[in-house]
């Protein structure tokens, strides 16, 4: 069983930035593939970024590349994302979530996921 908690997010101004913490426990291999959702009016929810534990492995939906960077603190089990460049669009709840993954290709934004923190919410001002 995989806990995870969030913290971050806020209210900011178009153009700002923002970053999200989740800390995960309950797991201390490298099987483990992170993800940051968010929940929009206009999308539903969306896959954002994903990472690998294990191997590193990245992946980003097409509307943040560029913007947002999703990072991992191993010392802290604690994986992050700096969201720069925000525009009104990205306002909505973002969910931080967890699963095993032995493949690290399958660690992607288009995969569902088992565990879900309780969600923070971002929003951007114009």
């Amino acid at each position: 069983q995989v806990q995870l908690v969030e913290s971050g997010g806020g209210s900011v101004q178009s153009g700002g930035s923002l970053r999200l913490s989740c800390t995960y426990s309950g797991y201390s291999g490298s099987r483990l593939c992170m993800g940051w959702f968010r929940q929009t009016p206009r999308k539903g929810r969306e896959g954002v970024a994903t990472l690998h534990i294990g191997t590193g492995k990245v992946d980003y939906v097409d509307s943040v590349k560029g913007r947002f960077t999703i990072s991992l603190d191993n010392t802290k089990n604690t994986v992050f994302l700096q969201m720069n460049s925000l525009k009104q669009e990205d306002t909505g709840v973002y969910y931080c979530a967890a699963d095993l993954s032995y493949d690290a290709n399958l660690c992607d934004t288009s995969r569902s996921f088992n565990y879900w923190g309780q969600g923070t919410q971002v929003a951007v001002s114009s």
